[in-house]
């Protein structure tokens, strides 16, 4: 597992962080808005949005004298890969099985 995925996984841990996500996905929103649609303080909502932000989960733009945070889809897309290889994985032995079982069966109930 790279380091970048460690990251990840460890941001998106927190339930808040996971609903920061959410929140963004459907666009930018500056830091106040955040706190107040997930009902947070501020101060909170800063601190994990400095844990998204050091996973490369959030990047900011700055627009006069507030910040815009805007979700990356970079991370998601390792996220993405890594939980492939697990489903590969599974259908290989899935297959393995299927295989098994049909051997076993035809040695049971062999074909005339």
């Amino acid at each position: 597992m790279s380091d970048g995925l460690a990251r990840t996984l460890f941001a998106l841990s927190d339930s808040n962080r996971l609903k920061i996500v959410e929140l963004l996905k459907t666009g930018p929103l500056p830091v106040g808005e955040i706190a107040a649609q997930l009902r947070l303080n501020q101060p909170q909502t800063s601190k994990h949005l400095k844990v998204l932000l050091e996973a490369d989960i959030v990047r900011i733009e700055p627009v006069a004298n507030r910040r815009i945070y805007h979700l990356r889809t970079e991370p998601f897309q390792g996220l993405t890969a890594w939980s492939q290889s697990f489903e590969q994985q599974m259908i290989s032995r899935m297959t393995r099985l299927e295989t098994y079982l049909e051997q076993k069966q035809n040695a049971v109930n062999p074909k005339e």
